[in-house]
């Protein structure tokens, strides 16, 4: 069985051919830093089409802190996410993106918070660098409609960047969903969680993994998964367009018993065009629910590993990974790798 690190940092990685070096540079010395050589870091490999895997396979060759997953396909960045935090073994666990705009030397600051007392130190941006006024604009939205609609408490202009203790995420890998949302199932999970402000930095290299559509589509995701509200909202536009009907009628039957004829064709088709988008909205919010009833009902695989890597022995893990209690995911990962690593003295852990 290898030595259990004190530290894991979990990078989901799609297509992060270009920056990834300098990000597992930086990682590395930034661990090195507050755990020493007990450390592991843990990069996942999200169906990239690019030389992603094969920089990852070389560097867990040269640094036996590295441990590579490659997934079967794209997950998306939740899912790979919880991949990797399902191969963690740590005490503390530092989630953070491949991409550099969360600045890795952060956990410098963040280890000291966690030492008196948080279960969860987030970071929180208080400007982000090179990104369009659109991008801010929709995010801004985005978060405020949140905290207004979600049922627990979300932290605002926050994202997936935060160290966890080990308790935390192994509550978090216990949640059976498949539709996730990481920021927002961490807040639910409670204790203390401390905020630390920071400027996020623009990428270091290469385009952004999230267009307008996938961004609309998390949106759906965070809105869906932790709030009930447009399903009530819903209700509301029902009975009011019921009211307006019925007042309608009455209006109608009235003029009748005066003897007038109601006229206005058109302002009657509009009045069906109105009832007729508040059905289709009020169906599609349904809809938007029923689907992740479905797709939770059908019990799939939550993510699929194709192989994962230390050092340079290659192995393969059981289909049913993803669905194993957390101390029986660590066991998987300590039988994959049987045979003991070489001592560290004989290595390189430097990333150059």
């Amino acid at each position: 069985m290898t030595q259990v690190p004190f530290l894991s940092i979990v990078a989901p990685c799609h297509n992060e051919e270009e920056g990834l070096r300098e990000f597992c540079c930086r990682s590395a010395a930034a661990a090195h830093s507050v755990a020493g050589d007990a450390f592991e870091l843990i990069l996942v490999d999200d169906g990239s089409s690019d030389r992603t895997w094969e920089i990852i396979s070389n560097l867990a060759a040269d640094v036996p802190q590295v441990l590579g997953i490659r997934l079967l396909r794209n997950h998306g960045h939740q899912l790979a996410s919880t991949a990797g935090l399902a191969a963690s073994r740590g005490e503390r666990v530092l989630l953070i993106d491949a991409d550099l705009q969360d600045p890795p030397e952060l956990l410098l600051m963040m280890m000291p918070i966690m030492e008196r007392g948080a279960d969860v130190v987030y970071g929180q941006r208080t400007r982000r660098q090179g990104e369009t006024w659109f991008k801010l604009a929709s995010a801004s939205l985005f978060y405020r409609a949140l905290s207004k609609l979600a049922s627990v408490t979300i932290p605002r202009d926050s994202g997936d960047f935060r160290l966890m203790r080990r308790r935390v995420v192994d509550i978090l890998l216990a949640m059976p969903e498949r539709d996730r949302f990481i920021r927002g199932m961490v807040s639910w999970i409670g204790g203390r969680q401390v905020a630390l402000p920071y400027e996020r930095d623009a990428r270091f290299a290469g385009t952004t993994k999230y267009p307008l559509r996938k961004m609309i589509n998390f949106a759906l995701d965070a809105i869906t998964s932790f709030s009930t509200t447009p399903l009530r909202i819903a209700t509301w536009l029902g009975m009011m367009s019921a009211g307006v009907a019925i007042s309608l009628l009455v209006y109608t039957f009235v003029r009748w018993l005066q003897g007038e004829t109601v006229t206005g064709w058109s302002s009657i088709m509009a009045a069906v065009s109105a009832f007729s988008a508040i059905q289709l909205i009020c169906i599609g919010i349904i809809g938007e629910y029923l689907g992740r009833l479905v797709q939770e009902s059908k019990r799939r695989p939550m993510f699929m590993v194709e192989t994962i890597v230390r050092g340079s022995e290659h192995a393969e893990l059981s289909i049913a990974f993803s669905e194993m209690s957390a101390s029986d995911k660590r066991t998987a990962l300590d039988a994959a790798f049987a045979s003991e690593e070489p001592p560290r003295s004989q290595k390189n852990s430097r990333i150059g």
